[in-house]
């Protein structure tokens, strides 16, 4: 989808050139003249070729189209950014339908079609089955969870406020401050078309691409020429394969999470221990940020209990995150492209700036896909040039 997006707004830039410049397109042309700035006019009565210039009037409108439709490109992307954040969802959706399904075929050998029927129907049916026997006892927790909050927040305060350094956080949250904060949090969390419609709309868009891929890879390559067809397939095949490996390493990161916590949290007889393992698994989604998002209701429940059980389950915490991130996550994502730490903070802190908490989740596969994109139409053409080093004189 963001390459057939990119596809169109090339076309409607040659084609505003070529209406008020009256020159080609350089784009999609396999060859240039050495006279770019020239426009051919052929007299039809005497068969001679002319060459004639390029006017200052055509070349001012040649400038304006390309400003306006730089603002245009702009504009539409500030303003559909969440949509484009919606489509990546769902194609995120759909490459794990897809790497199911590759997987069931690997090991039965049946037919494609059954394959997938099963991948997604068989999603579907865990899922339900998973909410049949846990739903009820994550309800009651969640209740549970919502009772004792407050006064666990309220126990906090009071243990804040006996140290300096408490009591000045206490009185930087008293203050104007606190609606800020409450502003900023309301604005992180709101969507497009609220948090229901976003998931209804990703679905669907998963559902689309999950039935018919080629309508739509196919549809991307068309746009590029003829000559750039290999590197497109490449491209696409290349983030389609880096897209698998981070959503396998995050699934599995999730589950092992939620699985250790809710048995460490157990035996320290942690209320609400299923929830916050649940929550901290899902919140795996964010790295970095949703992990310490993650650990703050579980150690204000713990102080409740005392404070070195608050100590224990902050340890524990940490443990867990450092032993799966650390070790289990780089194990089946090793074959994924290697981001480094600094531009994966730096693009969740951008895209949490435009887009929200969707924009945070998606920052990671968005920023693969930026790396891909670079390295194959960049990095990799300057690796190919044949650099020439001249000796000096008197060296061989």
């Amino acid at each position: 989808m963001l390459f057939g997006l990119w596809g169109l707004i090339l076309n409607h830039y040659c084609a505003i050139v070529k209406t008020f410049g009256g020159v080609r397109c350089p784009l999609f042309e396999h060859s240039f003249s050495n006279q770019d700035n020239m426009a051919l006019n052929s007299d039809k009565y005497t068969g001679k070729t002319t060459q004639k210039e390029l006017t200052y009037i055509q070349k001012v409108w040649q400038t304006v189209a390309v400003v306006a439709l730089l603002v245009v490109v702009i504009l539409i992307a500030r303003v559909a950014f969440n949509v484009l954040l919606m489509v990546l969802a769902g194609i995120l959706i759909s490459v794990y339908f897809h790497g199911l399904g590759d997987m069931i075929q690997r090991k039965t050998l049946w037919r494609r079609r059954i394959c997938m029927i099963i991948s997604i129907g068989g999603t579907f049916v865990l899922l339900g089955v998973l909410f049949w026997f846990m739903g009820s006892k994550i309800s009651n927790q969640v209740a549970i969870l919502s009772d004792t909050l407050p006064h666990t927040i309220s126990n906090a305060k009071l243990k804040l406020a006996e140290t300096p350094i408490g009591r000045k956080i206490l009185e930087y949250l008293a203050d104007d401050n606190s609606d800020a904060l409450m502003t900023t949090a309301k604005s992180f969390f709101n969507t497009s078309f609220g948090v229901l419609g976003d998931i209804y709309i990703i679905l669907f868009l998963a559902i689309f691409f999950t039935s018919n891929p080629n309508l739509y890879k196919d549809g991307m390559i068309k746009l590029v020429p003829e000559s750039r067809k290999p590197l497109a397939h490449q491209v696409i095949d290349r983030i389609s394969f880096a897209l698998k490996g981070w959503l396998k390493g995050m699934m599995l990161s999730m589950v092992l999470v939620f699985i250790l916590l809710s048995i460490g949290l157990g035996i320290m007889s942690i209320p609400v221990a299923l929830v916050l393992a649940l929550l901290t698994g899902l919140l795996k989604l964010i790295p970095n940020f949703g992990s310490l998002a993650a650990m703050i209701p579980g150690v204000l429940l713990a102080l409740t209990i005392s404070t070195n059980t608050a100590i224990v389950v902050a340890l524990m915490y940490m443990v867990t995150q450092t032993i799966v991130s650390n070790i289990v996550t780089p194990i089946i994502q090793n074959k994924m492209i290697n981001l480094p730490p600094a531009l994966t903070i730096l693009a969740q802190v951008l895209m949490g700036t435009l887009s929200g908490v969707l924009g945070v989740i998606l920052a990671v596969p968005l920023l693969a896909i930026v790396m891909i994109l670079v390295d194959e139409l960049y990095v990799k053409k300057i690796a190919d040039l044949d650099i020439v080093i001249v000796p000096e004189k008197g060296q061989p």
